[in-house]
């Protein structure tokens, strides 16, 4: 007995842009060895991903929420290897 994978439905999304764009799409799209719909698709899914993080909300107590102030308040320390890595001779050259 075979059983048959069936894709998921895939619903539309028309879209009405200027050919420069859409060449523009196409070129990026191409060059990332992706479809004109997959590289929208994946890139239409980052940005709602990035807004809806954006307004994320997080809710703390009072305490943790004055712990984080003070923290955030406190001088930086930096450590032992930041101090050698901003000692360190650049490993480019300079003009």
């Amino acid at each position: 007995m075979t059983t048959a994978v069936t894709k998921p439905r895939r619903e539309t999304l028309n879209l009405r842009i200027p050919a420069v764009e859409r060449n523009l799409i196409d070129r990026a799209a191409e060059s990332a060895g992706k479809t004109r719909t997959d590289f929208i698709l994946e890139a239409a899914r980052r940005a709602a991903e990035e807004a809806l993080l954006d307004r994320a909300l997080m809710v703390v107590s009072p305490e943790a929420y004055a712990k984080f102030l003070k923290r955030l308040d406190r001088p930086a320390q930096p450590s032992e290897r930041l101090q050698r890595t901003m000692q360190a001779k650049a490993p480019w050259p300079t003009a």
